[in-house]
């Protein structure tokens, strides 16, 4: 497997783009995932993360898209993020990626006003269109699971349901290590997903909530969840994934012990690659 990071580490700390991709790359990191918006980053910005990483030989292998608007129940505003994942798609076609990291949303109004069945249904319905679309620019869509009560997606059971009911090859399942342990599901239960994981993320939690720390500040049994995966036949990318360090002016020994202490796990696994 190769060792990635989500540069929204860096940029969290406000530090500068140019500045988080050189510490990624020398921090020892063999890929990088890009968080942006391509409705918002300018020219400057898209040529700036290309050419960096070119210059670096840091490959980016994923795009991180927060698009909850696919299941809302405006057609207008399921629409435009239809049309807004889709320039997601074009930018991870620009930037080399392998795939779309996807976040799809939450069932709205306590499942008490809208059938939560009908946002279902308008979920498979749109990702199928954008999956459709990936597919003509040879790129995958990874579904992440996340641990919230009211999230479409948020065990290996809905996971599977969704994927199935999308029924496209190249829309597969994000794995993230610390939201499998927030619900609960057993790393054993991982090799439910084979064949079936396209992206991983790697982070750490204190087992309750939501908290992307460095490995070894909370309580997830990260070796054991990784092997689960490695024993999935899964050999892509693992990407940490770190959010609002409580200390931003130290972001880079951030990274850094979140980097040594992943690498350590993965070479005793005899994972990393």
């Amino acid at each position: 497997m190769k060792l990635g990071l989500i540069n929204s580490a860096f940029a969290q700390a406000n530090k500068g783009t140019k500045f988080g991709l050189e510490q990624t790359k020398r921090i020892g990191f063999d890929t990088v995932d890009i968080f942006t918006d391509p409705l918002d980053i300018n020219a400057k910005e898209r040529k700036l993360i290309k050419s960096t990483c070119a210059t670096l030989k840091l490959p980016i292998k994923s795009i991180c898209c927060v698009a909850v608007g696919l299941i809302d129940f405006n057609p207008s505003v399921a629409r435009f993020h239809v049309e807004r994942v889709k320039r997601y798609l074009d930018l991870c076609k620009e930037f080399g990626c392998d795939n779309l990291l996807l976040v799809i949303g939450e069932y709205i109004w306590q499942q008490e006003v809208i059938p939560p069945s009908e946002q279902w249904k308008t979920g498979v319905a749109n990702v199928r269109e954008i999956g459709n679309y990936a597919k003509k620019l040879g790129l995958e869509i990874a579904i992440e699971l996340e641990p919230f009560d009211l999230s479409l997606v948020n065990s290996v059971d809905t996971m599977l349901r969704f994927l199935d009911d999308v029924a496209l090859p190249n829309v597969l399942a994000n794995c993230d290590i610390s939201h499998l342990h927030l619900v609960r599901v057993p790393p054993k239960e991982v090799k439910r997903l084979t064949g079936r994981i396209a992206h991983v993320h790697l982070s750490d939690c204190n087992g309750k909530t939501h908290g992307d720390l460095p490995p070894g500040r909370g309580v997830t049994p990260i070796k054991r969840y990784l092997a689960a995966i490695r024993d999935t036949g899964f050999d892509r990318t693992v990407s940490i994934e770190l959010e609002y360090s409580p200390q931003p002016d130290k972001i880079v020994e951030w990274v850094t012990e979140a980097y040594e202490r992943t690498d350590a796990i993965m070479r005793e696994l005899d994972c990393r690659s």
